[in-house]
């Protein structure tokens, strides 16, 4: 490593104006604030029963090309939670990857309020299989296991892979002809629909074509302020969810101001062109620093994250200049992630800083 990683006179920029920790850190896009402020304007009912909230259902159905059910909720984990309660049974399992967001961080929300054991397997990638989802559901017919009843796999997963239109059929055949349901968590589903072809119809191809029964569709990382959505493909699986909603803590009495969003965050795929800005500025940061060989970024994302190399003390000092979280210590392994707002000048400003700390020689 060049000694510029140690020294302590060696320059550094000024530290970024974004964050290139998490596209939880990014503000709210400009049309979704005017949405909301455009929906406080007098009285409407409480709980959903709003004119705003009947136009953003039939904003999905206009996006799914189907009627479905759609239900706001508060956050992420409380999509998830209310769309697993949707579709499992009592003493029902969830196979997910090991590193499924609902399995490692969310506190055991699943488990705790759901009484649901979440089975994790291992997991190339960290995206599920059906030879992997065959081998799980092996259990089943034991009366000394929880049965697997849910399949739920990540879009875009925690690792920044994606799965194909293709692969999500196949895992959903293959649930499907065990006797189980698939929920997609889809945290960042507008990052993958951009990565997979940046139209409605590449949407549909991993979500309602391929199988999948309900989905949480996360808006929050991709320029809204709060409040996430659960779509159900199928309505009538969706027969108990408004009680299930309010029994697991997620329903808004103001409805409006979740609602209002998303129809500004679907109108003319907005969505969409957020994650492919975030997925851009991805590569721009892969491109710009790639060269730094200590780094280990050998292939460009494919979505909005990036897990390079870091050692002491360069990781430190980055983090210090301008924070981003580690991912894997053990292996010296950190995230990069861009938001939709994060433009050439913030990748230039961080790479400089980046350079800065790793120092700018062809051996590096």
């Amino acid at each position: 490593m060049s000694s510029a990683a140690s020294s302590p006179q060696s320059t550094m920029p000024a530290a970024p104006r974004r964050l290139f920790t998490s596209d939880n850190a990014a503000g709210a896009h400009p049309s979704v604030m005017a949405a909301v402020v455009a929906a406080n304007d007098g009285h409407v009912l409480a709980y959903g029963t709003d004119v705003y909230t009947r136009r953003a259902e039939k904003a999905f159905n206009e996006l799914f090309g189907r009627d479905v059910r759609t239900l706001f909720v508060y956050g992420g984990t409380g999509a998830n939670v209310l769309a697993l309660a949707s579709v499992l049974q009592q003493a029902e399992s969830v196979i997910c990857s090991d590193s499924a967001h609902i399995h490692v961080d969310e506190t055991g929300a699943p488990e705790k309020i759901l009484g649901a054991k979440m089975l994790d397997v291992p997991c190339l990638h960290a995206k599920l299989t059906p030879e992997v989802i065959r081998a799980a559901a092996g259990v089943r017919g034991s009366v000394h296991h929880a049965q697997p009843g849910v399949v739920s796999i990540t879009q875009p997963t925690e690792l920044g892979t994606l799965y194909s239109a293709s692969e999500v059929r196949a895992i959903c055949d293959t649930a499907h002809e065990l006797g189980m349901l698939v929920h997609m968590d889809g945290a960042r589903i507008g990052t993958a629909a951009a990565a997979l072809g940046g139209t409605r119809a590449a949407l549909r191809s991993f979500t309602v074509d391929a199988g999948v029964d309900v989905l949480s569709f996360g808006g929050t990382k991709a320029g809204v302020m709060f409040g996430e959505a659960v779509v159900w493909f199928d309505p009538r699986r969706a027969t108990r969810a408004e009680y299930l909603r309010k029994n697991v803590t997620q329903l808004h009495s103001k409805m409006r101001f979740i609602s209002a969003q998303y129809e500004a965050l679907l109108a003319d795929d907005l969505f969409i062109q957020l994650g492919q800005s975030a997925n851009t500025a991805a590569l721009a940061l892969y491109e710009a620093t790639r060269h730094h060989t200590v780094l280990g970024l050998t292939s460009p994302p494919v979505v909005n994250s990036l897990f390079p190399t870091l050692h002491e003390p360069a990781k430190t000092r980055l983090q210090d200049w301008s924070f981003f979280w580690d991912w894997d210590q053990s292996a010296h392994l950190v995230r990069w992630m861009t938001s939709w707002d994060v433009t050439r000048d913030d990748v230039a400003l961080f790479a400089a800083g980046v350079t800065a700390v790793l120092g700018a020689s062809a051996g590096n």
